[in-house]
């Protein structure tokens, strides 16, 4: 696990800064490398020294925070600092790390900034883990915009995923979840080895396949088809599983 995770301040109030100063000064796994009043005046640092995190303030003058982060190349883990609430869906759609509503205490602080280390340190050390622990790394849920709301969604209750255009048609036993998504983007948070893409339209849980007749799935009541596009790769799939 790395050492020390790297990160730096942006915030044009001058207590908030010291807020902060103080906060990250307390946390024995964070150094602080510098602090700005504006994303103008730190953009050129941070290119440089490519810190592990940001502070991020949102309104600030020249610059607000949230049409700073898509400039952000490389892009740190970014954690708002904000008095507002309202740009916590923005925030997700930038997949900001942490939305810390100003004040905020340091327990808060702390419990973000413990989770973002952690993961870190499980990013860098996947096959020793893996090896000792014999425990998966992924976590059981994941996050997905749904409406005006984001949903937690434990990845075991999902049965199957449908595509609807724009939108996936998320299936566990208790209810069905459309979330504007693709079905590259929520591979990419699943736990990898458990859903294998079946269908240019479906996606399925391994381990809730009753059966599987010709080019068919059973799961549930549902009966989901196999596509010949994806026949070699879901049984290839099948095969590590069983």
């Amino acid at each position: 696990m790395k050492e020390k995770l790297t990160c730096y301040i942006i915030d044009d109030e001058h207590l908030a800064q010291e807020i902060l100063e103080e906060y990250v000064s307390k946390v024995p796994f964070l150094e602080l490398k510098g602090t700005f009043i504006s994303p103008l005046e730190a953009a050129a640092q941070l290119e440089e020294d490519k810190p592990d995190l940001l502070f991020l303030d949102i309104n600030m003058p020249d610059l607000d925070g949230l049409s700073f982060i898509p400039m952000l190349n490389p892009k740190p883990m970014v954690i708002l600092t904000t008095a507002y609430d309202q740009y916590a869906l923005k925030a997700f759609d930038l997949e900001v790390k942490d939305y810390l509503v100003k004040p905020f205490s340091f327990e808060r602080f702390y419990k973000g900034v413990l989770r973002l280390y952690q993961e870190q340190g499980n990013r860098q050390q996947p096959e020793k883990k893996d090896h000792v622990a014999g425990l998966k790394q992924e976590p059981d849920y994941i996050f997905l915009k749904v409406g005006h709301r984001i949903q937690k969604i434990t990845t075991r209750d999902i049965l199957f995923v449908e595509g609807m255009k724009d939108y996936l048609r998320i299936h566990t036993a208790k209810e069905k979840i459309m979330t504007l998504l693709s079905f590259a983007k929520l591979e990419e948070l699943l736990p990898a080895g458990d859903f294998a893409r079946v269908h240019r339209s479906f996606l399925v849980a391994i381990d809730k396949i009753e059966h599987i007749e010709k080019n068919r799935i059973q799961i549930a009541n549902h009966v989901i088809p196999i596509s010949d596009s994806y026949t070699d790769s879901f049984y290839k799939k099948l095969r590590g599983s069983i």
